[in-house]
């Protein structure tokens, strides 16, 4: 493709004219000697120099060029292109889970006496890291309570580095407003940073709403399905060549093979993202009336609290629901048992639908109070929507839902 005077785009320019769809196939690669159509997966730990000088400059910066794999690689480098031109970003970083991803921003970002505001309503994971690991490096977390910006408000100040959270949440589905959290954090100087896995970019773009840092666990829909484990850190070049630095010497790397797969994945993502959303809106709609269901978590409810908010950030309210089940942990456990076709299991994001109970599983690490402050009851269950036939996904529920 050549521009109006026939001189080539650059891979910049080509970026901004592609549709998110084109970029997902075909942003971030540059064939090599061979004319390769696919991307290549470059397995070496390193890389061979023609002379000490070029290995030398190569290693003091002075020239560009793969150096080692734990921080230069190139089929890691197309999955980091690719992704950050879908969300929107300067550059990205990839790190070998979704935790890794997290733990690389903090680390690399943060240093004592520095503070940040989070919530409870996150991954119980992630909640762990913030609350158990940051404090015995002199790094004070605050927390707030649910997603209203004015709670959080006050606990901002001019040591606050980072407000961290999730939009939307696991399992809850709580819609945060990312501008006005943006607004917040800016007051303040600091950065926000938006953890976009439940939406990715086919779905939600943080950025475009003035967040600064997308965080993603690449282990759920942007593999779709199931296969690898991975993470990822978008934002501004000088933030990512920072968490570069951090890489080289901490080693948290994403493996060629799994960005390979990762490439792969991002390839059929909006169709994916697609699917899992209707799929889902048609079962929270269902279960919503359901006699065994109390209450269905889905953006896309009328009974929502969000749902408009979540209209106006999101194209679709998303593959993810969760449902409390009448008669508590019994109940949610006899429902989950009798399941069939759905997948016992604490991931998402697959090719196939999987079901979990998080307050025993992706939540279990987390103290009871936590968890009731956060809203997750021991009768909630989380449903992470496949590419199944939704009329069987139904069916599964339905006779699942008969045994609780």
């Amino acid at each position: 493709m050549t521009s109006k005077d026939n001189t080539p785009f650059t891979e910049d320019e080509l970026c901004a004219i592609w549709s998110d769809d084109t970029l997902a196939i075909r942003s971030g690669f540059e064939r090599s000697q061979y004319g390769e159509h696919s991307e290549p997966i470059m397995t070496t730990s390193s890389y061979v120099f023609k002379s000490a000088s070029e290995a030398a400059k190569r290693f003091g910066g002075e020239t560009k060029g793969p150096i080692y794999s734990r921080f230069t690689n190139p089929t890691v480098q197309i999955f980091e292109n690719r992704l950050a031109a879908l969300e929107g970003g300067e550059a990205c970083i990839g790190a070998a889970s979704g935790m890794a991803a997290t733990a690389t921003l903090l680390l690399g970002t943060l240093q004592q006496g520095d503070e940040v505001v989070a919530t409870r309503n996150m991954f119980g994971s992630t909640v762990n890291l913030f609350k158990n690991f940051l404090p015995r490096y002199g790094i004070t977390v605050h927390w707030a309570d649910g997603l209203d910006v004015e709670n959080w408000a006050p606990l901002v100040n001019s040591k606050t580095k980072i407000i961290y959270l999730e939009t939307p949440t696991n399992p809850l589905t709580q819609i945060a407003d990312i501008s006005a959290f943006a607004e917040l954090a800016h007051a303040h100087h600091a950065q926000l940073v938006v953890d976009n896995c439940f939406c990715t970019p086919a779905l939600q773009k943080p950025l475009q709403f003035g967040a600064d840092v997308v965080i993603h666990s690449a282990t759920k829909y942007l593999d779709g399905q199931g296969r690898c484990v991975g993470g990822a850190v978008v934002g501004s070049a000088e933030l990512i060549e920072k968490l570069t630095a951090f890489m080289r010497s901490a080693g948290p790397c994403m493996s060629p093979f799994n960005a390979w797969v990762f490439i792969k994945g991002l390839e059929t993502l909006s169709l994916r993202m697609e699917r899992h959303s209707q799929s889902a809106a048609t079962l929270a709609q269902w279960l919503d009336s359901h006699p065994a269901i109390a209450r269905v978590h889905y953006p896309g409810l009328d009974s929502h609290p969000n749902k408009d908010l979540a209209a106006r950030q999101q194209k679709t309210p998303g593959g993810i629901l969760s449902f409390e089940v009448v008669g508590n942990k019994e109940a949610a456990w006899r429902c989950i048992d009798a399941v069939k076709l759905c997948s016992i299991t604490g991931n998402l994001g697959d090719a196939r639908t999987t079901i979990t109970h998080p307050a025993t599983t992706t939540h279990g690490r987390i103290s009871a109070e936590d968890r009731q402050i956060s809203g997750i009851g021991d009768g909630l269950v989380r449903l992470a929507v496949g590419l199944e036939d939704v009329v069987d996904i139904q069916s599964d529920l339905e006779q699942a839902l008969a045994q609780a």
